[in-house]
């Protein structure tokens, strides 16, 4: 076979590919060991003719077709091995020259990785940041523990800090007083003093009686979530339907039985901090690789294919969608919440997109470059794991498949790519 590449552009390439005699017959031999398994020849068993009896009873065209196929995806596959190509989608196939069986010549243009340089990621420094956990974090895990544990009872009064309140509210604009989708509730439970709801508003119930009603104004931060609310003055007017007094149960070596295998509040605080210690450090973890990650990205360029980072947005949007669907909220309405047409949320995924196709494919080079494999031990050690995790037998069996262990080889090559980089990064 013989190979040449051009560049169309700098994510594409053009590869002319030309096929040896004996390359074609290899294949057009195999298609007939294919063939002769639905071929019925006088005296031999089916699938155990000749090949050369099995072609007369075969339909040329048919032949031709198969040969064909077979001969173009096996010597692109090959071509792509031996240009060390990085496709990103499927080839354009162009047949030049064709002559059955004899001569195969084609061109195939595929949207690939153009040329990547690799900043020098070995003097990358990066020093990790000290994770503590104090009193004050331990309190506030308790304190929640403790309100979780309270029990409610209705009172009679003015609503005050800490109490629990069920309200009606609704939310227009203070200028049109048009009614804004999402700023509205029923029979909504609501914590004053916990934070839940936009600055000004908890505090603006407070004194508030039951079966009363109060209106106020305020503005949402300029930060806001939703796009369209930021920096919006809205009027809200709220019907306090009832008033919960949360009594706390007191903080005692019984309660700490109540949360769990502790006999005295001592060894309660003491879980408290280690689950909490580790949380940070987890967290403390993935926000220095991705900062270690994105110094190196910095360093380095890679020309990108638009298709790759398009397929990246695609991903990015399945996962925030699946996630709405948990919050029991629609895409048009995310997208209005937003203020954001389909083709905008597009756009503003696009950097993150890249950044994250980007790194994703400098892991790879310097999984090469040190030489980083996954041995067979190794995936099946994590899968054996994975596995002790599920006592469904179906999905423990979803580990086995072909898709599903290439995907955990992949994150075993980068956990031990990321693990390499912490090295150099702390030398």
């Amino acid at each position: 076979m013989h190979v040449t590449q051009s560049h169309p552009k700098p994510t594409v390439a053009k590869l002319t590919i030309a096929a040896e005699p004996a390359e074609l017959e290899r294949i057009k031999q195999a298609v007939l060991e294919h063939l002769a398994e639905h071929v019925k020849v006088q005296g031999f068993r089916e699938g155990k003719a000749p090949a050369n009896l099995v072609e007369k009873q075969l339909d040329p065209t048919q032949l031709q077709s198969e040969f064909l196929e077979q001969a173009v995806n096996q010597l692109y596959v090959d071509a792509v091995q031996q240009q060390k190509l990085r496709p990103a989608a499927q080839p354009q196939i162009t047949i030049s020259k064709f002559v059955p069986f004899s001569t195969l010549e084609f061109t195939a243009e595929v949207d690939a990785v153009g040329e990547t340089k690799l900043g020098d990621y070995k003097k990358v420094k990066l020093a990790k940041k000290p994770v503590a956990v104090g009193a004050k974090d331990v309190e506030q895990i308790l304190d929640n523990l403790l309100a979780r544990a309270a029990t409610k009872q209705a009172v009679q009064r003015a609503a005050r800090a800490g109490d629990e309140v069920i309200i009606n509210f609704k939310g227009v604009d203070a200028e049109t007083e048009k009614a804004i989708q999402g700023a509205d509730g029923s029979e909504y439970p609501l914590t004053l003093g916990s934070g839940s709801f936009i600055p000004g508003f908890e505090d603006a119930v407070v004194g508030v009686e039951p079966g009363r009603k109060k209106t106020f104004q305020l503005t949402f931060p300029k930060d806001y979530g939703a796009k369209d609310l930021q920096g919006r003055k809205v009027a809200f007017t709220v019907t306090v339907l009832m008033v919960n007094e949360l009594v706390k149960p007191k903080l005692d070596d019984k309660f700490a039985a109540t949360v769990g295998p502790f006999k005295t509040v001592a060894e309660l605080k003491a879980d408290i901090k280690k689950q909490l210690t580790a949380e940070r450090e987890r967290e403390a973890q993935t926000l220095y690789d991705n900062e270690l990650l994105e110094k190196i990205a910095e360093k380095s360029e890679v020309a990108i294919p638009d298709s790759l980072i398009d397929s990246e947005i695609d991903r990015m949007e399945e996962e925030e969608k699946r996630n709405l669907v948990y919050r029991g909220q629609t895409w048009q309405e995310h997208l209005q919440q937003e203020g954001l047409t389909e083709a905008e949320h597009r756009e503003q995924k696009r950097e993150a997109a890249t950044l994250r196709v980007k790194i994703g494919l400098l892991l790879g080079e310097i999984a090469d470059k040190e030489g980083i494999d996954v041995t067979p031990e190794e995936l099946e050690i994590r899968i054996q794991l994975l596995k002790g995790q599920y006592q469904d037998p179906a999905m423990q069996a979803e580990l086995d498949k072909p898709e599903n262990r290439r995907d955990i080889h992949s994150r075993l090559m980068t956990e031990k790519t990321i693990d390499k980089l912490r090295t150099y990064a702390s030398t």
